[in-house]
């Protein structure tokens, strides 16, 4: 029995702390494999570039583990960053600009949450439905044309505090926010009890209605944040910007060990998954693999994550009935 709780304590720390060996081992390979790749430049740029989709990732992270999903997030970004730009041009105000950009993400967000709640439509279809809404809304507004000339309104992906970019320091605030919420607030508890069997979560008393509710507020919070940043690091208010940035997202949170089947993911998982993504994407431009091989990486790092989602799913259920047998054999 001793060697079994053993066994089994091994293989759950091997499963937590899996991520991080991962992404360490990529560190020290990509380390060796371009000596550009530790310079303070190239990981200052690989840290600020991820900044707008690892925030993304958070607010994917929030809703797979509740059981919901966000294919939205592109096409809100760029709506949400259009209009912030906007609004600054109009009116000089930096915070004006900011508060339009996060009120944009929360609104379309608590649309895709009323369609989902209160109207009973899928989140695949509901966000579809929102990721094509936006994107027209972003297009309608900019007659299709890019806004340029965004002066002061660059600080926000451009500027530095103290030498560190401003997007690392809204990366780093993010996560600890994301991190604190789903450790130590009865609403991340919440979350992981719908995602693991909602129905046994609205036995238990939990407001399913109200807590989804909540995670897409939050979702539209980060979402917001990510257009201002995105459009003020690009200079310009894109419409057509952020495209697939989602499908980023989606990536960072599963391979850091966010379930699709709801109810496991952590924030620290999430940095480590969006970060094996970047150093894997920043090496193989430093070596110069071709751009479509990289699309064939990506897909194939999506496919292998999901894969081992499902594997690692399987193999908790057999020890969970195996657990149950070794309890009834006592």
């Amino acid at each position: 029995m001793t060697q079994l709780r053993v066994g089994e304590t091994w293989a759950a720390a091997k499963e937590k702390y899996s991520i991080f060996l991962v992404l360490l081992t990529l560190f020290v390979v990509c380390s060796f494999a371009n000596p550009n790749f530790l310079s303070f430049n190239n990981l200052s740029n690989i840290s600020r570039q991820l900044s707008v989709t690892t925030i993304l990732a958070f607010g994917e992270t929030i809703l797979i583990i509740s059981g919901m999903i966000d294919l939205s997030a592109g096409s809100v970004l760029a709506l949400s960053g259009v209009l912030a730009v906007s609004t600054f041009k109009a009116t000089g105000s930096l915070t004006l600009a900011f508060a339009v950009g996060v009120l944009t993400g929360v609104l379309c967000s608590l649309l895709n949450a009323l369609m989902i709640t209160d109207f009973r439509v899928p989140p695949f279809i509901a966000t579809l439905a929102m990721q094509t809404m936006a994107r027209g809304a972003a297009l309608l507004y900019t007659k299709g044309q890019n806004i340029l000339q965004l002066g002061r309104f660059v600080v926000f992906g451009q500027g530095n505090i103290q030498g560190v970019p401003i997007p690392i320091i809204f990366l780093a605030v993010i996560f600890a926010i994301t991190w604190y919420v789903l450790r130590h607030t009865r609403f991340g508890r919440s979350l992981y009890a719908i995602g693991g069997n909602e129905e046994a979560a609205v036995a238990s008393g939990i407001n399913v209605k109200r807590v989804k509710y909540k995670a897409f507020l939050f979702n539209g919070v980060l979402v917001g944040i990510a257009g201002v940043l995105f459009m003020s690091r690009v200079n310009a208010g894109l419409p057509n910007g952020a495209i697939n940035f989602e499908f980023q997202a989606l990536t960072a949170a599963i391979i850091g060990g966010t379930s699709f089947s709801g109810g496991i993911g952590t924030a620290a998982g999430t940095l480590a998954g969006a970060f094996i993504v970047g150093f894997l994407d920043n090496i193989m431009n430093l070596t110069g693999v071709d751009s479509y091989v990289q699309q064939i990486v990506r897909g194939a790092i999506i496919a292998l994550a999901v894969i081992y989602d499902i594997w690692a799913k399987v193999r908790r259920r057999t020890r969970s009935s195996l657990g149950g047998i070794e309890h009834q054999k006592k």
